[in-house]
């Protein structure tokens, strides 16, 4: 897998979290830990996604 592509498919997964988190986020019955779990992984994401951007 080249390095473009593995930042493409962290990107992909990053914005699937993005979405999860906001669907989460809007739901009335929300899991406020389950929310910072998808927010740590998302944040997670982004620095790798930056590293290797670098």
């Amino acid at each position: 897998m080249s390095v473009n592509s593995h930042i493409a498919e962290l990107k992909r997964k990053h914005q699937s979290l993005s979405d999860n988190v906001e669907e989460l986020q809007r739901s009335p019955a929300s899991d406020d830990l389950q929310i910072a779990r998808l927010k740590k992984e998302k944040l997670a994401l982004k620095q790798e996604i930056t590293r290797l951007s670098v």
